[in-house]
């Protein structure tokens, strides 16, 4: 018997997961689930769309309960999902709006937002490592709860190798640049592909396939790098400068003041939209009699509107754009391989080691890894970082260890954190806006 636990069960991806146990290569994985949420309200909610979900004939779903005691969901777990959202999208409002009223780039996991978000989020997964330790103690931690990089590797002090961060834009962006190049991609297996960084910022270096790297291919076809979303977003004269095709979220980053600009130009913050979004959809679940419709379609409109603001105004992703990636795929082909011993390759968020000798080794960092039922360890990088890329994940690290700390009650770190960011350039600004944090969100420190 295998028993899988989703906290944060009443999300909104959760019938996602579902629905990949329920049929395909997935299908009879676990024999157990239970979704745990410290809102009952969402997790009845979000029954009810498990309970309208198209099926094949001949799916069997798995079993599922609800709960919102954390002991009680733990309790003899051979794997936990963890998808919690400290503060709600609310908090993810205030996070972006304080940002934008200071005239900084206000973004859920990227810059001053991420940094708000991980203060609350660290504290509560360290709760539930802790937890862990006690009610399930051989249980692996697949972690998706943002910001993913930084929560991962506080959770490695407490879990060690039992937990493993996971982020779909990566693979997505892999599977989207292999299709436009013509490079076939074998599901688990990432041969030929040189892709590194941390979470929410990477590049892909290199698309090997039969003796030759097709990248360089790819980077000189316009037509090619229009036909998905990240070759549109930086646009070919960019990458074939960069010689590598960036995570989106290096948007930010290379475009810093068109994204800044974009983004205090529209009326409400992508936070705020979700929040409303959110809050009339889980009202109307409860008595719908087409819940899964209903969510269905709120999910097809938020992953149109995902990163709206790298996109020319009317331009829209296309359905190789949304369907590039997926949580779901990501975090069952973990699990499987740590429940099946298959060796499976994917890029994931794993301890550093001496993978890259630029990094710290507790560092987390996001790469092409394989997963057995040892764990996840990532596979040798296939070329040495450029001083571009090592100077712009060493300056990140250091962002993300500051914040780890301040996590623990440190406001001195937090400080730093807010400080040091490339995106925040400046000290004055960095004071205003924990300050600000800590009057909206009530921060402690030691």
């Amino acid at each position: 018997m295998v028993k899988l636990v989703i906290l944060g069960g009443g999300g909104f991806r959760v019938p996602l997961v579902y629905r990949a146990l329920s049929t395909g290569p997935y299908a009879g994985l676990i024999d157990e689930l239970v979704l745990q949420d410290t809102d009952g309200s969402r997790l009845q909610a979000i029954a009810r769309v498990l309970g309208d979900l198209p099926l094949p004939e001949g799916a069997q779903p798995p079993r599922f309960t609800l709960t919102e005691n954390l002991q009680d969901a733990l309790a003899g777990a051979d794997v936990v999902f963890c998808a919690i959202r400290p503060g709600g999208t609310a908090g993810r409002t205030v996070d972006e709006s304080v940002a934008a009223r200071l005239n900084i780039l206000g973004q859920e996991t990227t810059g001053a937002g991420g940094i708000a978000y991980a203060l609350r989020s660290i504290p509560a997964v360290l709760e539930i490592g802790r937890q862990m330790q006690v009610h399930c103690p051989d249980a692996w931690l697949i972690n998706f709860t943002n910001p993913a990089g930084m929560v991962t590797e506080a959770l490695h002090k407490v879990l060690g190798r039992k937990v493993i961060g996971i982020c779909d834009s990566p693979v997505a962006l892999v599977r989207r640049a292999a299709q436009a190049v013509g490079v076939p991609l074998q599901e688990g297996r990432l041969t030929g592909v040189d892709y590194v960084g941390l979470n929410h910022l990477g590049w892909l270096r290199a698309l090997n396939y039969d003796g030759e790297d097709r990248l360089p291919k790819l980077l000189a076809d316009e037509r090619a790098l229009a036909s998905f979303e990240e070759g549109r977003v930086f646009g070919a004269p960019m990458l074939r400068v960069l010689g590598t095709v960036p995570n989106e979220y290096l948007f930010y980053y290379y475009f810093r003041r068109e994204a800044t600009l974009a983004m205090a130009g529209a009326a409400r913050t992508r936070g705020e939209s979700i929040h409303d979004q959110q809050q009339e959809l889980y009202a109307k679940l409860h008595s719908s009699p087409t819940p899964f419709q209903d969510w269905d379609a709120v999910r097809r409109s938020r992953e149109e509107g995902y990163l709206a603001e790298a996109r020319p105004e009317g331009g829209s992703r296309d359905e190789c754009d949304v369907t590039g990636g997926g949580y779901e795929r990501v975090a069952l082909q973990t699990m499987r391989g740590l429940l099946s011993g298959e060796r499976t390759e994917l890029i994931l968020n794993v301890r550093n080691g001496t993978t890259l000798p630029q990094l710290p080794e507790d560092a987390v960092i996001e790469v092409p890894s394989e997963v057995t039922a040892d764990g996840a360890r990532p596979l040798p990088v296939r070329q040495p970082l450029t001083l571009h890329q090592a100077g712009l994940m060493a300056q990140l690290k250091a962002v993300e260890q500051e914040t780890i700390k301040a996590a623990h009650g440190d406001r001195d770190a937090a400080l730093r954190a807010f400080m040091i960011h490339p995106l925040i350039l400046s000290g004055h600004v960095a004071h205003r806006l924990l300050e600000a944090y800590e009057q909206a969100h009530g921060y402690k420190w030691a």
